[in-house]
């Protein structure tokens, strides 16, 4: 049995004052006791007396096929099987060193993903999978291989994500800032082909997820009943407009929002999508602001970082994008929920990930002082646990 004795505990909700000791057995939490308890004797101890133990973190929005290189989306279609494999294992094991145990992938190329968990691979993240995401033809992220025409296209496509066994459905409603061509404020479906796909993969069991910058996108997500939107920036031809009546749909039907903020320290936009965001005036700053104002309407934020698509979204920046999210006005605690129980719920990984809790999977990190007064803590990793193995651990 291992003992990870700590200052504190975020338990995924909130610090508990109570607790200081937590005991994992196999890849189980086993017990979450105070910090005073008495531990049996013949326990291998990790003993970290300013350290925060949190549930290890999870990025709902990766693309593990992408090599954070210039472009690394549309050079895709270059990339062989292998190749791909070795993307994908280089991306988590970056992702597990900034202390993230689960992703959720929204985009691959021909399956590469999907096809690459159905192996035994120990030692890295657990790995949630789309497929290929359904575009239009020639639209967003065509490369990867998604792309139809027309409801009946878009039925069959979301029941072979079934058959393949993907975990949930991502659709590109609006054109996308990384791919030339597309129209990143329009819609690349119409409302009714989004209610289509929807209807589709409620049938077999699937959640829809709908990437959308374009405030028609996101209106026509919110119609066909969409279960996430990603982005959701709200951009219009010339601006960003947020209205009112949006928000309070996506709060009151549970439309789960991943905005992707958070970008590699100095990191400068392709001159394309610098000017498209200038254009919109929106920087970085105000768009933490306007997703932590849409937290505080209601809806459900959970934390993705778009990683991999580009060198100013690397994999590993999530405890980044957490922090940009306290600089935009969320409480720390809500902040730190965005990537372990609201993600987990998210994710329908609710009864074992996320939190802190017994019966849980042992998934866990440790950092050096206190998440919650400075965020930055989550910058200072000592060790990281996955089902229940310490893989990395700095002595003190």
């Amino acid at each position: 049995m291992l003992a990870l004795r700590v200052a504190r505990i975020f338990d995924g909700r909130s610090l508990n004052r109570d607790a200081g000791v937590v005991f994992v057995e196999g890849d189980r939490i086993v017990g979450v006791e105070s910090s005073g308890y008495d531990i049996p004797s013949g326990c291998e101890i990790l003993d970290r007396p300013d350290g925060t133990l949190l549930p290890g973190l999870i990025d709902a929005h990766v693309h593990l096929v992408g090599d954070s290189g210039p472009g690394a989306l549309e050079r895709l279609p270059g990339f062989s099987p292998d190749d791909l494999s070795r993307t994908i294992e280089q991306s988590l094991r970056v992702q597990l060193a900034t202390g993230v145990t689960t992703v959720r992938d929204l985009g691959d190329k021909a399956w590469s993903v999907v096809d690459w968990r159905a192996r035994p691979h120990a030692g890295l993240p657990t790995v949630l999978a789309s497929g290929p995401p359904i575009t239009s033809r020639g639209g967003h992220c065509s490369t990867m291989g998604g792309e139809v025409s027309g409801v009946d296209e878009l039925r069959a496509a979301v029941r072979e994500r079934a058959e393949r066994g993907a975990d949930i459905v991502k659709i590109m409603a609006s054109g996308g800032m990384t791919t030339p061509g597309t129209a990143v404020d329009q819609g690349q479906f119409t409302a009714q082909e989004l209610a289509a796909a929807v209807a589709e993969a409620h049938t077999v069991g699937l959640p829809v997820t709908a990437h959308a910058h374009a405030l028609v996108s996101i209106r026509d997500a919110i119609a066909a009943g969409v279960d996430g939107i990603e982005h959701c920036t709200f951009l219009t031809a010339d601006s960003v407009y947020v209205p009112d009546d949006a928000i309070a749909a996506l709060a009151a039907q549970g439309i789960v929002v991943c905005p992707t903020i958070g970008r590699a320290p100095d990191a400068v936009p392709p001159p394309h999508l610098l000017e498209r965001l200038l254009k919109a005036g929106m920087d970085l700053e105000s768009r933490a602001r306007q997703v932590a104002q849409a937290h505080r309407a209601g809806v459900t934020i959970i934390s993705g970082t778009d990683g991999g698509i580009n060198p100013g979204k690397p994999h590993g920046i999530l405890p980044r994008a957490i922090a940009d999210l306290v600089t935009g006005g969320m409480a720390p605690a809500d902040a730190l929920a965005s990537a372990t129980s609201t993600a987990a719920d998210a994710c329908g990984l609710g009864d074992r990930k996320g939190h802190v809790r017994v019966g849980h999977d042992a998934d866990l990190i440790v950092v050096d002082g206190d998440p919650l007064s400075d965020i930055s803590a989550l910058l200072r990793l000592d060790s990281t646990i996955l089902a229940g193995e310490v893989l990395t651990s700095h002595s003190g």
